[in-house]
């Protein structure tokens, strides 16, 4: 009977020894703790606004360039009180960076059929969508918009120069047009 209790005491004693000698290798393997390590990466992720990757990318056509001068570069407000900025990008003409939150995007001007301004971000996968009136950033691989009824000060006086003339003139339909006199 002694025996057994001696060796389930030494069994207890190897296991706590054991479990003591690897809490101290976990312990000396890092000088952080993870909670702390993960509070230090947050608090420099809060101070910067984050990049998306840049892919190489390949010259922009005649086509792209001529987009450019086009795009509403600044602040625009958005609905909620969210802020799109637009600028052109430092060292890639042509092409431009668009901050929303604390993202970065690095946009490439998109030809389209409609006269819309397009601008994507394949490796992303957002899509900022500019027509007089508002502007949009879409998330493409989701199908979303990110956010929605952004203004440029270009495009509310756009829109405020329009309302008068649409208001005269109605919806363009000319109820008398089919009738004879």
């Amino acid at each position: 009977m002694m025996n057994i209790k001696a060796i389930s005491w030494s069994a207890l004693a190897s296991c706590l020894l054991l479990a003591s000698q690897s809490w101290a290798a976990v312990a000396d393997s890092s000088s952080t703790t993870p909670t702390v390590a993960k509070a230090k990466t947050k608090a420099k992720t809060k101070a910067k606004a984050v990049v998306a990757a840049e892919p190489v990318e390949e010259p922009l056509t005649d086509e792209q360039l001529a987009i450019a001068p086009r795009v509403n570069a600044g602040d625009a407000h958005c609905e909620f009180k969210q802020t799109v900025k637009v600028s052109a990008h430092p060292t890639k003409p042509g092409r431009f960076q668009l901050q929303f939150g604390k993202m970065i995007y690095n946009m490439t001007p998109e030809p389209t059929s409609t006269g819309a301004v397009v601008l994507k971000d394949n490796a992303a996968g957002v899509e900022w969508l500019q027509i007089p009136t508002k502007s949009m950033l879409m998330n493409t691989r989701l199908g979303q918009r990110m956010v929605d009824g952004c203004q440029h000060p270009e495009q509310v006086a756009f829109e405020s120069n329009a309302a008068p003339a649409a208001s005269a003139e109605g919806f363009g339909i000319a109820p008398d047009a089919g009738k004879a006199n």
